[in-house]
C-alpha cells in the first residue's frame, strides 16, 4: 500500500503562519510610520479638547456668558480677516502637533550619582596595583578619571555592579597567577561579596572582563538523564561553558540545562575520577548519583570506609556486586577487582590474537566506587594488612583497556593520605564544598576562573576533566532514601532509579538491620 503524503497545510503550515505574522507586523510598522503625523495631530486635538472641557468646567457659571461672547468675537474676527480661516487651521494644527508629541523622557545613558561613586571608588582602589611611578601617562592615577579605564559597565536592579570591562597597562604582569589573584580579590571585595565573579583576561588586548554569575540551580532532583552508554552526568554548570544541554523534568515542566558529562570506556582520556570535599558538601551524593547511572549498563562494587551506611540502599540490587563497610570485606572485594581486571585483560588479549570480538563478560563495564579509603589506612596498619589502595594499582593502570572504572571519594583534609597511584591515574577531578583558592589549585591542577564562596549549598563545587577548563558544578540531589531527613519527593525519586532486588534478597532490609549486619 503506497504511503500518502501529508497535506501541504500540515507540512509547512507553521512556516506559512510565521511568515504571515512577519508580513502583518511589517505592514503595521510601515503604516505606523506613514500615519505618524496624523496620529500625533489627532492625539494633540484630543488633548486640546480635554483641556478645553476642563477649562469650561472650572469657569464659574456667572462668567460663562462673557467667555462665550469673547470666543464668538474671536471667531468672527478670524472669519473676516483675509486668509484668517487658513491661518487659524494652520495654528490649530501646529498647536495639536505640539500637544500630541511624545513626552516620554529619554532613558538615562550614563550612571547615576551612586553608581558613579562606586566606579570612582573601584578605580581608586586599583591605582596601587595598576600604576607605576615611572609611567609618564598613567592610566590609573589618584584623582584620575575612571572613564578612561572602564570601557563598559552594567548594574543590576539592586544597584550593584553586574558586569565591568576595564583596561589595564601593558606592563602589568597578567601572566603571573599571584598578580591576577590580587586583582580578582580586590574586584570581588569592592564589587560586593557573596556573589561569584567570572574573570576573563585578554592578555593581547590588555583588558579584563568581570561578570557576575547567576547561581546554579539547586532544585535538580535525581532522574534518568538522556545520555549514551559510557557517559556519566556529574552535575550541571553555566550555559556559556559547554555546548550541550539535557532536557530535565520538573514535575510537569521541562528545562534544558547544560551538563558536565564525564566519558568513560576504552577511548576515554580520563577513565578514573577523584572526588574531594568536606563533610556535608555532597561527596556521597555525587558517588550515589554515579552509581545509579552506572547500574544502567554495568556492575557496581561499593566500598565505604566511613561506615555510615550511605550506600545501604544499593545492597542486594541487580548489578550491585557488593557493598562493603568492614576492612576484611573491603580487602577481599578490592583483591577480587584486581584479579577481575587481570582476567579481563588476558581474555581481551586472547580474543584479539584469535581475531575474535571481545567476550561478553568483558564488555559489561565494572565500576569500583571507593568512599573514604583513608579510613582503612590506620586499621590496616594496626592489623598487619596492606593498604587497600595498593590493590587499586591494577584497576587504575589497566582499567581503561579492561573496561573498569574507579571512582574514589575522599575528604579534602585527608587528601594527603591518598597513594601516588591514585593521584597519578585520577585525572578527572571534582572538588565540592567551600575551599580555599590554593586548595582548589592543588586538587584540580589549575585555578578556577571564578571566585569561590565561603558558604555554598550541598553539591556545589568545581570540576575539571583532564586538562580541560575548570567548570562550576552543581550535583543533582541524590540523598540516601533511608535517611529520615530526606524529603518524600527526593526519596521517591531515588527509589524509582534503583534496580529491582535480586532473587537472593526478597524483601527490603531496614537501615538499622543493614548497619547492624555490617
Amino acid at each position: 500500500m503506497a504511503r500518502r503524503s501529508l497535506p501541504r497545510i500540515l507540512s509547512n503550515g507553521t512556516a506559512q503562519l510565521v511568515r504571515s505574522r512577519e508580513l502583518a507586523r511589517t505592514a503595521a510598522d510601515s503604516a505606523t510610520d506613514v500615519l505618524h503625523p496624523l496620529i500625533t495631530v489627532t492625539r494633540g486635538l484630543s488633548r486640546l479638547a480635554s483641556a478645553g472641557r476642563r477649562r469650561w468646567a472650572e469657569t464659574p457659571k456667572d462668567k460663562r456668558g462673557p467667555l462665550l461672547f469673547l470666543a464668538a468675537s474671536v471667531v468672527l474676527v478670524v472669519a473676516l480677516v483675509p486668509y484668517g480661516p487658513l491661518l487659524a487651521v494652520i495654528t490649530l494644527m501646529a498647536a495639536s502637533a505640539w500637544q500630541g508629541r511624545d513626552r516620554t523622557p529619554p532613558p538615562t545613558t550614563g550612571p547615576d550619582e551612586s553608581q558613579t561613586q562606586r566606579l570612582q571608588s573601584l578605580y581608586e582602589a586599583l591605582v596601587p596595583y595598576l600604576s607605576a611611578p615611572e609611567d609618564p601617562a598613567p592610566l590609573y592615577a589618584h584623582g584620575g578619571e575612571w572613564e578612561k579605564a572602564f570601557v563598559s559597565h552594567e548594574f543590576d536592579d539592586a544597584g550593584r555592579l553586574g558586569q565591568l570591562l576595564l583596561r589595564y597597562p601593558a606592563y602589568f604582569p597578567d601572566g603571573e597567577p599571584e598578580a591576577r589573584a590580587r586583582i580578582e580579590h580586590l574586584l570581588t571585595a569592592k564589587s560586593g561579596r557573596g556573589r561569584e565573579y567570572h574573570f576573563a583576561w585578554d592578555e593581547e588586548g590588555n583588558r579584563l572582563t568581570v561578570t557576575v554569575l547567576a547561581p546554579l540551580p539547586t532544585d535538580i532532583a535525581a532522574q534518568r538523564f538522556v545520555t549514551a552508554p559510557g557517559e556519566t552526568v556529574l552535575g550541571f554548570t553555566d550555559p556559556s561553558e559547554v555546548q550541550r544541554t539535557l532536557p530535565l523534568g520538573y514535575g510537569d515542566e521541562q528545562r534544558d540545562v547544560p551538563p558536565v558529562v564525564w566519558r568513560t570506556g576504552a577511548r576515554s582520556t580520563e577513565p578514573h575520577l577523584l572526588v574531594l570535599g568536606r563533610p556535608g558538601s555532597g561527596v556521597s551524593t555525587l558517588v550515589r548519583s554515579i552509581a545509579l547511572q552506572a547500574l544502567q549498563y554495568g556492575d557496581v562494587l561499593v566500598v565505604e570506609g566511613g561506615g555510615t551506611g550511605e550506600y545501604m540502599c544499593l545492597t542486594g540490587r541487580d548489578g550491585v556486586l557488593a557493598v562493603e563497610c568492614a576492612l576484611a570485606g573491603a580487602l577481599a572485594s578490592l583483591e577480587w577487582a584486581a584479579n577481575e581486571t587481570e582476567r579481563r585483560l588476558i581474555a581481551l588479549h586472547r580474543a584479539r590474537q584469535a581475531g575474535h570480538p571481545p567476550p561478553d563478560d568483558c564488555r559489561r563495564p565494572l565500576w569500583i566506587l571507593l568512599d573514604r579509603p583513608s579510613a582503612f589506612v590506620h586499621l590496616a596498619s594496626a592489623n598487619g594488612h596492606q593498604d587497600p589502595q595498593a590493590l587499586l594499582q591494577v584497576p587504575l593502570r589497566h582499567g581503561r583497556a579492561a573496561n573498569v572504572t574507579v571512582v574514589i571519594a575522599e575528604q579534602l583534609d585527608s587528601a594527603d593520605a591518598l597513594s601516588e597511584a591514585v593521584r597519578q591515574h585520577t585525572r578527572a577531578r571534582v572538588v565540592l564544598g567551600p575551599a580555599l583558592p590554593d586548595e582548589l589549585t592543588a586538587a584540580l591542577g589549575a585555578p578556577p576562573h571564578t571566585t569561590p564562596l565561603a558558604q555554598v549549598p550541598p553539591g556545589r563545587g568545581y570540576a575539571r576533566l583532564g586538562h580541560g577548563p575548570v567548570l562550576r558544578l552543581q550535583v543533582p540531589a541524590t540523598p540516601d532514601p533511608y535517611d529520615d531527613a530526606t524529603s518524600e519527593v527526593d526519596r521517591e525519586a531515588v527509589l524509582a532509579l534503583l534496580p529491582p532486588r535480586s532473587e537472593v534478597v526478597e524483601q527490603e532490609v531496614p537501615l538499622e538491620a543493614a548497619v547492624a549486619e555490617s
